[in-house]
């Protein structure tokens, strides 16, 4: 039976903008659904308790005001309206006033909250048979709200506080909530940081032993998941380096053995008297020999030595020499400061393999070196030989793979040199690849970390 699994569909535009670390998601699931909440929250406070406790409040406040403007009317004297005015000052805390001969004012102030105005614009309608015009902003009287309503002698003018016309503790509980919420975004930061960086040491010691270099201190710690797979990993470095050390032992017994009965033959042949025989002989024992030496060379890999910074300049000084000394035209072309992360000996011997392949299928090889954009240090193996089609170029680094078709036959060579050098990259978190080389032969590129 077919078990279908439902995915969620995410746009690529949206997807675009969400985290990719696992910290900003992990923060995105958290952080999320509370504010979510929190706005959810916030507005069900506004749209039902709050906008029901205004409009209470500004029916209390209009039903004041109709009253203040009714009994006025009744009696528009001055002693009369000396006497409201004491009444709604001691009575309601309303501050009347006239305004002989005035007009409403022809604009209207919104105030910062628009449920204010909503609720005392439609109490005063209700209540109210004359035109009637009221500030609630707050720009002229900071505590206070001005309604003003059309009289027959002109306006009366009517000043109340302001949590008359509604609940001025509001913005009170959205403080409470923003800090809640900060409060909350504050520890998940802390914890899931805490978790993260558990996951990030791990992925730092599997990249340094990836490298070859060994974090003794590194110690698993996190979440009960995180610290399992540390263990984990823990237990599989410690296989991985049994198994080298294991293999360094073999290969040392097989080197032992083998180069035994070679010397022992290099020697019978030496004290023999001449021949042709014995020079077919002598050449084949010692192809044999460099065959052995780079098998040897490519089954041992790092060779258990340690992975550090070391100033480039010397180390390729050194194996371009040699390689001169062989007969080798090389040119070198590289700056005094460069450093990068590297075993000096797999280094040199991945560098001799590269430059000694570039001599047999060229005449003149040129060595250089410059600082990558991104980090790291890329050496460059030029020669003026034949090259190879870009079709094939990841076909030469296959272990014991001879490109006879494309360039010379190497008769001492095995098809390993490549496959050694890119092994010696690939174990420092670097990279050789191959590209058509500006003198029109063949140019490898072996990218280091620095």
């Amino acid at each position: 039976m077919m078990r279908l699994r439902a995915r969620l569909h995410i746009p690529r535009p949206i997807k675009r903008w969400l985290p990719s670390s696992l910290f900003g998601r992990s923060l995105l699931i958290i952080v999320l659904p509370v504010a979510v909440m929190q706005i959810a929250v916030t507005w069900a406070f506004f749209d039902a308790h709050w906008d029901t406790v205004t409009s209470r409040l500004s029916e209390g406040l209009a039903g004041d005001v109709a009253w203040a403007v009714e009994s006025y009317k009744d009696d528009p004297s001055p002693a009369a309206l000396d006497k409201l005015a004491e009444r709604a000052q001691d009575s309601m805390d309303l501050s009347i006033a006239l305004q002989k001969g005035k007009n409403l004012p022809a604009g209207k102030r919104n105030s910062l909250f628009r449920v204010v105005d909503r609720s005392l614009n439609r109490a005063l309608s209700d209540r109210l048979d004359a035109p009637f015009w009221f500030d609630a902003s707050g720009d002229h009287y900071p505590a206070h709200v001005d309604i003003r309503v059309k009289v027959p002698q002109g306006v009366l003018r009517i000043i109340a506080p302001r949590d008359r016309a509604f609940a001025t503790q509001g913005h009170i509980f959205i403080l409470w909530i923003v800090g809640a919420t900060l409060l909350l975004t504050a520890v998940a930061i802390l914890f899931i940081r805490n978790q993260v960086r558990a996951i990030e040491r791990l992925a730092d010691a599997a990249d340094a032993f990836g490298r070859g270099i060994d974090q003794a201190a590194f110690k698993p710690h996190g979440a009960r998941e995180v610290r399992q797979a540390a263990q984990a990993f823990l237990a599989m470095k410690a296989r991985i380096q049994r198994h080298i050390e294991q293999r360094t032992a073999l290969l040392a017994s097989v080197s032992h053995d083998l180069r035994t009965p070679l010397t022992r033959l290099k020697l019978e042949i030496a004290l023999a008297e001449p021949s042709p025989q014995l020079e077919a002989m002598a050449r084949d024992l010692s192809e044999m020999e460099h065959m052995i030496d780079e098998y040897l060379a490519f089954a041992r890999g790092e060779g258990g030595e340690e992975a550090r910074q070391v100033l480039l300049r010397p180390l390729i000084e050194s194996v371009c020499e040699g390689a001169a000394r062989s007969g080798a035209k090389v040119e070198l072309s590289i700056g005094d400061d460069l450093t990068a992360i590297l075993r000096p000996n797999a280094f040199k011997r991945a560098l001799a393999n590269l430059i000694d392949n570039a001599a047999a299928h060229g005449e003149t090889v040129r060595v250089s070196s410059t600082a990558a954009p991104a980090g790291g240090v890329w050496i460059f193996v030029d020669d003026d030989g034949p090259g190879i089609p870009e079709d094939r170029h990841e076909e030469a680094f296959r272990p014991f793979n001879r490109l006879d078709e494309s360039r010379n036959q190497n008769e001492k060579g095995v098809g390993l040199g490549l496959a050694i050098a890119r092994d010696m990259a690939r174990g420092l978190g670097g990279e050789l690849t191959l590209q058509r080389s500006p003198m029109g032969g063949l140019r490898a590129v072996l990218r280091l970390p620095g």
